[in-house]
């Protein structure tokens, strides 16, 4: 894996960069050798945010924690890397079960060096996707800023319309930091 790292507000010295790959190199039995790895240091007064992106060919791994102890911090995002990891190969696993023009390389792609680490069954139970509730309406032509408006009315976390600029199905959304977010669709 190539790691590239950012300080902000914090220097990112050579042990604090050996320290994180050596905590990621426990995700290098899911992660192809060639991958980019993004790390991203935040101090803010007294609380350390590490920010981890992994992009792959189809999906993005993305995990980010804040703690006032930097190593914790690492601990504790490469855990949820390595989970998200884990599901995501789960779910792989079934749709290859289920779906025979599967294609096995991604499989190959993903599979872990150590078959013994992972448990197939344990993590089918514990991953389960399961849709609780399903709902249809109308896609409404408004501009973003609209969209954000009908979302606070509703008090949803986000909302989904057509953009009359561009007439596309677009997503707008509130971010943790209070502000919010449009998603676009990209061809």
């Amino acid at each position: 894996m190539r790691y590239s790292f950012t300080g902000k507000g914090i220097t990112v010295g050579e042990a604090l960069k050996q320290k994180t790959t050596d905590k990621l190199d426990r995700l290098s039995k899911f992660i192809p050798e060639n991958s980019e790895v993004f790390v991203t240091f935040t101090s803010i007064k007294s609380e350390n945010k590490i920010e981890i992106t992994i992009p792959l060919k189809k999906n993005t791994l993305r995990a980010e924690v804040a703690d006032t102890d930097i190593q914790t911090a690492l601990d504790q995002v490469v855990d949820i890397l390595e989970k998200q990891m884990l599901k995501f190969k789960s779910r792989l696993s079934r749709k290859a079960k289920i779906d025979p023009n599967f294609k096995e390389e991604l499989l190959a792609y993903l599979a872990p060096q150590n078959d013994e680490y992972y448990d197939d069954e344990e993590q089918e139970n514990e991953n389960s996707i399961v849709i609780k509730r399903s709902k249809k309406f109308a896609l409404k032509p408004m501009d973003a800023e609209e969209a954000v408006m009908n979302m606070e009315l509703l008090g949803h976390s986000f909302f989904v319309f057509r953009n009359t600029e561009t007439d596309e199905v677009n997503v707008v959304y509130r971010r943790k930091d209070n502000a919010y977010g449009l998603i676009e669709p990209e061809y």
